[in-house]
């Protein structure tokens, strides 16, 4: 009967609000939540991280029951004031953060940062000191993980993410940054660990590397953020795991490196996202056409990369699962899907073949007018996709609770005018530029490019503007040539069957894919196997 039920809210809403729809349900955040904090350590502080979905009534939810709030950009500042948040509650973290977009958090009333580099330590003091107020910082440590890793790393190796343990004790002089106050430590090793044992390796780890760095270079010690890793299924069906043994393990190591922690000396705090918010969403699609091709059966969806998982065209979150839902009162039976293709490769509507959200999907049957849902797609779902590809509109993303429509909203893309600034033009630029270690330009023997012959085929034969301008330079810019979302995934595509490689989601930013000297860096150290696979 709760099949039936669900099925007939979604098909409900459908009706109400169209196709593609995203569909959220508070009360599995509240269940998640509570899972959390059963698993966890206490007394101990976990914050909502907004990267996994910003959506203002999620948030809010997790605020109602505690939690706080993480984010890492002004438009996740906006949604968890927003979402009533107090912002003397909100951490704020992430490299590459600028100096407009500090100014404009302390002016909100945020105190609490994670630093991520001296250089980012230093210009969220300049931000503080220009308020007259003093900002309390974690320093995130890319410490070594533990044997046994689970997940995938998100430390440990060469990275944009966190202060090198050996570049402090080096230069701990730096830390002394007007207008901050070092309060803690921060940590993150990985992401998505199912592994119990794994996880629970990594987080002690993060404990007595804290203790450490406490004991050897004096780093105060009021806050420690362990950060995450909790796992949840992704669009496909399964339960989040209790990690039912968790809490036990981390408080003994607590107990024996860090005694005073149950009274709050340090504050042990967690983040997480999408085990928070991942099992309560699902999308709800429609099928427009069937068709057979040269061997291959399709479904084609109204929804696709743009709408779920912007990076399923290059393979990483297939496969994806998604069910039908049974025809709803009154509907013309179906055809038997005796006889029916057996799988079919459920496409989206963009023009491009990266569009695929499943492959070899199990759906007899499958016929133009029928719903799908994919399941658990309430993190990392409708903002960790290309939205803005192509011009479709969002979806309507509705939050019920009990079966009570909550909310109704749509995103929409808005293009607006943008005055000059009133700084400097390159304060900014030069604010996420690192200089400790630039790609050279040139082979130090040979006065050759640092790349081969094929690298350089394929970024011209991606890019055609790049082979119009001649031989290929370290500091092209890709955007300029280019390089917008279509031509990226066709990149990655090609740079990792070319070389064997797997680049980690990690390393999907910008600033890899500002020149061809900066995408090589990535790709080198992953052909040495510094980096750890995706």
């Amino acid at each position: 009967m709760a099949t039936d039920r669900t099925t007939t809210v979604e098909r409900r809403l459908v009706e109400r609000y169209g196709s593609p729809l995203y569909l959220y349900d508070l009360a599995r955040v509240r269940t998640a939540l509570e899972d959390l904090r059963a698993a966890l350590p206490q007394p101990s502080r976990v914050y909502y991280s907004l990267k996994a979905n910003p959506h203002p009534g999620l948030v809010a939810e997790l605020r109602r029951g505690g939690a706080r709030a993480e984010v890492t950009s002004r438009g996740e500042l906006a949604a968890a004031l927003e979402a009533g948040h107090p912002a003397a509650e909100l951490m704020y973290s992430g490299p590459g953060k600028v100096r407009a977009e500090l100014d404009e958090a302390v002016a909100a009333g945020m105190r609490t940062f994670s630093a991520e580099s001296f250089g980012d330590l230093e210009r969220i003091g300049r931000a503080a000191a220009a308020r007259g107020v003093t900002a309390d910082c974690v320093l995130r440590i890319n410490a070594a993980g533990a044997p046994g890793q689970a997940g995938l790393r998100m430390t440990g190796g060469p990275s944009q993410f966190g202060f090198d343990p050996d570049g402090l004790a080096a230069e701990r002089g730096r830390l002394l940054a007007p207008g901050t106050r070092i309060v803690g430590t921060h940590f993150f090793p990985l992401t998505n660990a199912r592994d119990e044992e794994g996880l629970a390796a990594e987080l002690a780890q993060s404990v007595r590397t804290a203790a450490r760095l406490r004991d050897e270079l004096g780093i105060p010690l009021h806050l420690l953020d362990l950060g995450g890793g909790f796992a949840a299924p992704y669009a496909t069906p399964g339960e989040r795991p209790l990690y039912r043994g968790l809490r036990t393990v981390l408080a003994g190591v607590l107990d024996e490196w860090l005694p005073g922690w149950r009274d709050g000396e340090p504050v042990i705090a967690f983040e997480s996202g999408r085990y928070l918010v991942g099992d309560s969403g699902r999308l709800v699609v429609t099928v427009t056409d069937v068709k057979h091709s040269r061997g291959s059966d399709y479904a084609v969806l109204d929804s696709g990369i743009n709408h779920l998982g912007g990076l399923s065209g290059l393979g990483r979150l297939l496969p994806l699962s998604a069910r039908p839902l049974p025809p709803g009162p009154g509907a013309e039976p179906g055809p038997d899907p005796a006889g029916e293709p057996a799988t079919v490769t459920l496409a989206g509507p963009l023009c491009t073949p990266a569009d695929v959200l499943a492959r070899a999907a199990d759906l007899p049957g499958v016929r133009p007018g029928d719903l799908l849902v994919f399941p658990h797609v309430g993190a990392y779902g409708l903002s960790a996709s290309l939205l803005g590809f192509l011009g479709h509109p969002a979806p309507a993303e509705v939050l019920v609770d009990g079966g009570a429509t909550v909310s109704a909203t749509r995103l929409e893309l808005r293009r607006h005018t943008v005055e000059p600034l009133t700084g400097t033009s390159t304060e900014d630029t030069n604010a996420m530029t690192d200089t400790s270690s630039g790609a050279p330009e040139r082979t130090a023997a040979t006065g050759e490019p640092p790349w081969d012959g094929t690298f350089e085929t394929l970024l011209h034969e991606v890019l055609p503007r790049l082979r119009a301008k001649g031989p290929l330079l370290p500091d092209s810019s890709l955007k300029a040539a280019g390089l917008d979302s279509l031509a990226m995934v066709e990149v990655l595509v090609r740079v990792e069957s070319a070389y064997g490689i797997a680049v980690p989601d990690t390393a999907l930013v910008t600033a890899t894919f500002a020149t061809p000297a900066a995408l090589w860096r990535v790709v080198s150290a992953l052909r040495r196997q510094t980096v750890g696979p995706a």
